[in-house]
């Protein structure tokens, strides 16, 4: 039987992401349901059956997560998703069984994974500490947590130079020919040493969108968004793209219509 999975995140997109990963992993992690507050999780883990493991991110749409454990007993391992990682040590103190930094990485998920399963059926539910908890609540009322460490600039290779490319000159980015590249506001494209998947995960999720496996656009780069057959749809990018069309996934079209419409 597949491990079924509880998610408790407040931004949506991350929440997809998170799931989207889990439907790739090898062995597939079933997603039982999904929670953006404190009160949503209560109701969840309280109508049960019980997940066989809680993605928990630490601050939510009503309050902090570790007020869960005071609302309602929680009988399944956690593994911590977050940006905030000064909170690390803490969080561990309540028993998880990992902890994952956002972005998340998708080997370090698999990773969280196997030690998951190297734990299950003996793994523990976390020991709720009300000292550690009223510790947290004063350390994150007196002062915010910085916000997540996405990317804001690249640096390219022209000729025998460097050069910074700003995250608002550039448009896109697209595969071709086993190379990844940079395409600018200003026409320019530029390889980048990185894969399209580790794109995915250091750039800010409200402001890029993965396309499809070769395009990862800026929302201010999609020019117009035709409906295509079966369902799928056909973005023009600006400036025009390498290929003649630009479709959208169509596993992704209900994910991208929420990302335009937020």
């Amino acid at each position: 039987m597949p491990l079924r999975a509880l998610i408790v995140e407040d931004e949506p997109l991350a929440a997809r992401r998170l799931a989207d990963m889990l439907a790739r992993q090898p062995d597939p992690v079933q997603v039982a349901g999904t929670a953006e507050a404190v009160s949503q999780a209560v109701q969840l883990l309280q109508a049960g059956p019980a997940p066989d493991v809680l993605f928990l991110d630490i601050h939510l749409a009503d309050g902090l997560s570790f007020e869960i454990f005071e609302q309602t007993p929680v009988r399944c391992p956690v593994i911590f998703t977050t940006a905030y990682d000064q909170y690390a040590l803490q969080a561990f103190k309540v028993n998880s069984v990992d902890y994952l930094l956002k972005p998340i990485d998708e080997e370090e998920l698999q990773t969280a994974l196997r030690k998951l399963r190297e734990r299950l059926p003996a793994a523990p539910a976390p020991a709720f500490d009300p000292a550690l908890l009223a510790q947290l609540v004063q350390q994150m009322q007196q002062g915010a947590p910085p916000a997540a460490s996405y990317k804001t600039q690249f640096v390219v290779r022209v000729g025998e130079h460097l050069k910074v490319v700003p995250l608002d000159q550039i448009a896109y980015f697209f595969s071709l020919e086993k190379a990844t590249f940079l395409q600018t506001t200003e026409g320019r494209k530029f390889v980048v040493d990185y894969t399209m998947d580790q794109l995915e995960g250091l750039l800010d999720p409200r402001r890029f969108f993965r396309l499809n496996r070769a395009y990862l656009a800026q929302q201010s780069a999609i020019q117009d968004i035709i409906h295509y057959t079966n369902s799928r749809l056909q973005t023009v990018l600006k400036p025009t793209a390498p290929d003649a069309q630009v479709l959208v996934s169509r596993e992704k079209v209900n994910v991208f219509k929420s990302w335009l419409d937020r």
